[in-house]
């Protein structure tokens, strides 16, 4: 499968459509009605799940069973005391929402295309006349390094380069961290996932999403609900405008970011991996009418030409293989022809039982 190198449509820069100041949003962006937002808020006291990752050092069983037990229930969960100082995760935000706020003409520089996604663009998928996303974005490649090209990487602001390798740096190490806790908790040799990632030869790329402000959020997403492809996902969301849902059975819950956390969620092939003991949960994001908000999505991924498939150590006659072997690369291609499309992804994978 080859990605065609054109977009099937022109492109529109989101934020261009939001500071025109028209009152309505194009056709384009509206959803039919079961997909749009509801704006009821979920109760007060249901969230993701907050871990304190202090505790794998002072009070490792209790923290690994939290771990575990926000992996198989939710799929999501926050940590706090990650190791990433308040300074850097509050400063790479914030030079990604300047970067936005440069010049059209600075940023059409990284304009991207669907060949690799990487640069500055404002849809996913290739469906042509798809209703699309409020939303513009970035796409950047860190891992492996022979895809990392500092070129495509925006030269200004002119401490972002810089910024953000130090970021990735972090979350790489925090991904091994998890990746050990993961395997631990499902019985496997704690090395286990991260040889099954490609040992220290992982991919990693960062996806920073601006959702500019909806004169109509009701009738929109700022990105539709879908699983994640990859391993996990590290989202850095913004501190001061909600944005993102995650299901949890027939509701939409409204996560609250606590200060300086991370959000964690568990993609599609750690799902695979689990043979679905670890779900990949559908999420997606609300727009506001007054405010921007900015966050970014890291990605953390298996090297792309390994086959995924089943932990042998789980599969049983009670418990049979529920996914074929696949690479994620071969993955990956399909996810990108279609644009987020819910759950589907991974469940069409299941092998006939």
């Amino acid at each position: 499968m080859v990605c065609p190198c054109d977009w099937p449509e022109p492109v529109v820069r989101v934020q261009s459509l939001s500071e025109s100041g028209k009152p309505v949003i194009p056709e384009r962006y509206i959803k039919p009605p079961t997909d749009r937002p509801s704006f009821i808020s979920s109760p007060p006291d249901i969230n993701i799940p907050i871990i304190d990752l202090a505790g794998l050092t002072n009070d490792r069983e209790a923290t690994l069973r939290e771990i575990s037990e926000a992996c198989r229930e939710w799929g999501f969960f926050q940590v706090i005391n990650h190791g990433l100082s308040g300074e850097l995760v509050d400063g790479v935000r914030e030079i990604w929402r300047e970067f936005f706020h440069e010049s059209m003409e600075v940023k059409q520089k990284y304009a991207n295309s669907p060949k690799t996604y990487e640069g500055y663009g404002s849809r996913l998928g290739l469906q042509k006349g798809a209703i699309l996303d409020w939303s513009d974005y970035y796409f950047l490649h860190y891992l492996p390094s022979n895809l990392k090209d500092h070129n495509k990487w925006p030269a200004t602001p002119s401490s972002l380069r810089e910024t953000v390798e130090e970021y990735s740096k972090e979350i790489v190490r925090l991904g091994s961290v998890l990746l050990e806790v993961f395997s631990i908790n499902l019985g496997l040799q704690k090395d286990y996932l991260q040889k099954s990632f490609g040992g220290e030869d992982v991919g990693a790329c960062l996806r920073v999403n601006f959702y500019p402000k909806c004169p109509q959020p009701d009738l929109t997403l700022g990105l539709s609900s879908h699983s994640d492809p990859g391993g996990i996902t590290f989202l850095l969301p913004d501190e001061n405008v909600s944005g993102l849902q995650v299901r949890r059975g027939e509701q939409w819950i409204t996560v609250k970011p606590a200060r300086h956390a991370i959000i964690v969620n568990i993609g599609d092939q750690i799902q695979v991996l689990s043979n679905a003991i670890y779900k990949s949960v559908e999420h997606r994001v609300i727009v506001n009418p007054d405010k921007e908000r900015v966050s970014l999505a890291y990605f953390f991924n298996p090297k792309s030409d390994l086959l995924i498939h089943p932990a042998p150590e789980l599969v049983t006659p009670e418990t049979p293989p529920l996914y074929p072997s696949m690479t994620f690369d071969e993955y990956r291609l399909f996810i990108r022809t279609r644009g987020p499309q819910g759950k589907s992804q991974v469940e069409a994978l299941k092998s006939p039982r």
